[in-house]
């Protein structure tokens, strides 16, 4: 995989190329072509708390382009100055990936570029850059054992309906107007699904539930 990711940075053209996965458990493993230096040094520092790629991406499901994401915090900034330092470019297009247990995955490449350069790149390749995140993913979790999800009590119509909607980025009150119902029956349905799918909020309840193909988005 390591292998891999350094041949697509130079298919691609591109500064770097990551993988990079947290368990359920926040042990991280990856590849890629940043300085093993800055490995070691966001490791050290506990970046995932602050990285605003991860923070960020955690709450999509969606291809994210790093001018998205908040940097106006001061960590973020101090974070991302240290980053630069380290060789990574000013620009990025992360996709996030869910898998079995709780897994969280990122694809990033990752280059110095102006913001038109970017632009055109990433709406070139983009659909490749998906199939690689999962392709990617899918071999990484040949190698956790254990990977299978455990069984979930089925979701009813309504259920899959309700997080298929707040997966698509409806709000609550808009998906109780597209159900005809009202927004507390739609509160007894999001609960019903969270407590089937073992999930600690709402957010991690439509995660879990893509990750299992209960809803598909």
């Amino acid at each position: 995989m390591q292998a891999l990711a350094e041949r697509i940075r130079a298919e691609y053209g591109v500064g770097h190329v990551v993988y990079h996965w947290v368990n359920s458990a926040g042990q991280q493993y990856g590849c890629g072509t940043y300085d093993p230096a800055w490995v070691e040094r966001y490791l050290d520092r506990n970046y995932l708390r602050i990285d605003p790629v991860i923070q960020g991406c955690y709450q999509r499901f969606h291809p994210v382009d790093w001018k998205r994401l908040d940097w106006s915090g001061k960590a973020a900034r101090d974070f991302l100055r240290d980053a630069v330092a380290f060789g990574l470019g000013n620009q990025g297009y992360s996709i996030p990936i869910r898998g079995p247990n709780g897994q969280f995955a990122l694809f990033t490449v990752n280059h110095d570029c102006d913001d038109d350069v970017w632009a055109a790149f990433t709406e070139e390749n983009r659909r490749d850059l998906i199939l690689l995140a999962h392709y990617f993913n899918h071999q990484a979790l040949e190698l956790e054992p254990g990977r299978t999800p455990p069984e979930a009590t089925p979701l009813s119509p309504r259920e899959i309906d309700a997080l298929t909607l707040l997966a698509m980025g409806y709000s609550r009150a808009q998906v109780a107007d597209t159900l005809t119902i009202s927004e507390h029956t739609l509160r007894v349905y999001i609960e019903s699904a969270r407590h089937k799918l073992g999930a600690l909020n709402t957010t991690h309840a439509v995660a879990r539930a893509l990750q299992r193909g209960v809803i598909v988005v």
